[in-house]
């Protein structure tokens, strides 16, 4: 399978996915006077999300275009075999740090009840949390409680948005 073939599959099921849900959207979605409601109706909440939620997306959009590298890599003939295991090992270091980061947001939001960011880069880990009460006990049990699911030594960060 060449890159072609790849990028071609790669935006064909991108193209069918929106499609699909775009075709499941109600259609009273897009009348103007339902938009008119939904505008009066936003919570405060999602304006504070908005930045985790911001975050995420240039989160997803660095890994992916990392994977993606690491991909073509892996199905390239002019790589070898230790450049083909190297960057596969990459791909998984990134799959495994994206669940945890996902398993560390479940983690904070079940036991402290904030929302929250984090991002894994090797022995750094950034945790942005939404929430205007800037208290250093809740940052010091939140470093402890992460720093608990890691073996060795992690430099934490914790910025209170």
């Amino acid at each position: 399978m060449n890159k072609q073939n790849l990028w071609f599959l790669t935006l064909f099921s991108l193209i069918l996915i929106l499609g699909v849900y775009y075709i499941t959207l109600p259609s009273e979605i897009f009348s103007s006077n339902a938009t008119k409601n939904v505008s009066k109706n936003i919570d405060v909440d999602v304006s504070e999300n908005n930045k985790l939620i911001a975050l995420r997306v240039e989160r997803n959009e660095e890994i992916s275009s990392v994977m993606s590298e690491l991909q073509n890599k892996i199905i390239s003939s002019s790589s070898t075999s230790e450049e083909k295991n190297i960057a596969f090992e990459q791909l998984q270091v990134l799959n495994l740090a994206k669940g945890k980061e996902t398993y560390l947001e479940d983690k904070l939001l079940e036991n402290y009840k904030i929302n929250s960011y984090v991002e894994i880069n090797n022995d750094n880990i950034k945790v942005t949390i939404s929430s205007n009460n800037h208290d250093s006990d809740i940052a010091n049990n939140i470093m402890r409680s992460i720093q608990e699911e890691f073996e060795d030594k992690k430099n934490i960060t914790i910025k209170f948005e």
